[in-house]
């Protein structure tokens, strides 16, 4: 009867170090959002489950306890008792007495470590690591009550532990909840995407939202070169073309150049006041001019934003440090850093800015962004000064013509397409070996006595 009682309270031992083994790795495991949520879905196991994984350190120190008063009661029970099983059998048998005592003590040891490492120990943890959520929220009632009966016991170890750390010179100061870093989180997204909790889309658009903040207004803006805007005084026939044919829907306003825009005009409430007006010359375009915002291109996107929200604003223009005008942004501009391209009925013929013909090998507009431009190929470049590939290619030859091109390293921009000194269109390849580069030098390929040639043959 007492083996059968000895045994029993081996198992109990047994099973109770799993318990606080599967409780520990649990709520370590657990991910405390997930338990927010569900506290926020009304289950009660999870408000029970936030009360333990909120105060990790004095409950992890109950789990201790726990695993520590099972471990020695084992090696207290467990081993005798096992022993005396073992004597009892090998009695039985032709060994000889002095050697029964050592085998079943060896055995006995062998027995209660396995089954208190294997089941006790590594199986209940590979569970918990496994379904950290499900276990904690069917543990953490079970192990809370243990934590107000050990309370004056944990209280003591905790504040002996605090106090050892003192005098080591350790603060651990009050416990803070953990956050995540953006880079954190991005490798959270990634793990999320791999393991199909997240869709591509999803992926790509929380990357763009994590960009958003570092990009600023002049990096997205149309040049003020393409910025179509309207004269003050050019008569209402000819703006009425010039909608027509532009298919925008709001045009600035500028009054004697593009440096000295004076507000936006809708086009759609004009046209709808001329087919509703009998006499189209009592029409002022001067009624129809509303402000438009005006900011430093400098300024965050998201800031800009937040200002075209707050003043119900579609249209911004930026301006440069000298006060003149560098550029206009629209909210579709904005969207379109986190959406990617939006197009509508009017943009059929609109080129996509990045075209690919093969690997290594793209089309680009001249006002690509050079991270963007990175992220296709590996510029051996970096100046913070240029923001476009076109910068690019001007600053290394600014009197480059269409058909030429310049070289970094291995890579070929060829300008297929410019409006002036404004280079529209460029072929982007990697891979191009030295003796497939034209004859022309530009760029990088520049040298020197060439340039002293010239100017002497243009002296004489």
């Amino acid at each position: 009867m007492d083996d059968i009682v000895n045994l029993s309270i081996v198992g109990v031992l047994i099973a109770l170090t799993a318990f606080f083994v599967a409780s520990e790795f649990a709520i370590v495991k657990v991910r405390s959002s997930r338990i927010n949520q569900l506290v926020a879905e009304g289950s009660k196991k999870a408000i029970m489950a936030k009360k333990v994984t909120s105060r990790l350190d004095e409950y992890l120190s109950a789990c201790q306890l726990g695993i520590t008063v099972t471990s020695l009661g084992l090696g207290w029970i467990g081993k005798p008792a096992v022993k005396e099983l073992l004597v009892r059998g090998f009695g039985l048998t032709n060994i000889p007495d002095s050697a029964i005592s050592l085998i079943s003590a060896t055995l006995a040891f062998s027995i209660i470590t396995f089954l208190h490492v294997v089941v006790g120990e590594l199986a209940p943890k590979t569970l918990a690591i496994q379904k950290a959520e499900k276990m904690t929220l069917w543990l953490s009632g079970p192990l809370h009550a243990f934590y107000i009966l050990m309370y004056p016991f944990i209280y003591v170890l905790n504040g002996s532990a605090r106090m050892l750390t003192k005098m080591m010179g350790i603060d651990m100061g009050a416990e803070k909840e953990h956050s995540h870093s953006e880079e954190e989180l991005k490798i959270l997204l990634s793990e999320s995407l791999k393991n199909g909790e997240i869709n591509p889309s999803e992926y790509n658009y929380m990357n763009k939202i994590f960009d958003f903040d570092n990009r600023i207004a002049r990096e997205i803006m149309i040049p003020r070169r393409e910025i179509c805007a309207i004269p003050e005084d050019m008569p209402l026939d000819d703006i009425l073309a010039v909608m027509t044919k532009e298919k925008y829907t709001r045009f600035p306003v500028f009054s004697g150049d593009k440096d000295h825009v004076i507000g936006m005009l809708n086009k759609k409430q004009l046209f709808a006041d001329i087919v509703y007006q009998e006499e189209k010359d009592q029409l002022k375009i001067q009624d129809y001019i509303y402000p438009v915002i005006e900011v430093i291109d400098t300024i965050p996107i998201q800031q800009l934003l937040v200002k075209m929200q707050r003043d119900r604003m579609h249209m911004a223009i930026l301006t440069d440090e000298y006060g003149g005008t560098s550029g206009l942004v629209t909210t579709e501009d904005i969207l379109e850093e986190i959406v990617g391209d939006i197009r509508d009925e009017f943009d059929e013929d609109e080129q996509p800015v990045i075209q690919k013909r093969a690997d290594h090998h793209y089309v680009l507009d001249g006002k690509v962004r050079l991270d963007e431009v990175q992220d296709l190929i590996e510029l051996p470049y970096n100046d913070e000064e240029i923001d476009t590939i076109g910068g690019l290619i001007l600053k290394e030859n600014i009197d480059i013509q269409e058909g030429q091109s310049i070289y970094l390293d291995d890579i070929r921009i060829k300008v297929l397409e410019m409006d002036g000194r404004y280079i529209k269109k460029i072929d982007l390849k990697k891979g191009v070996m030295s003796s497939d580069k034209d004859n022309t030098r530009t760029g990088l390929d520049i040298k020197e006595p060439l340039l002293v040639n010239e100017m002497t043959l243009s002296e004489k």
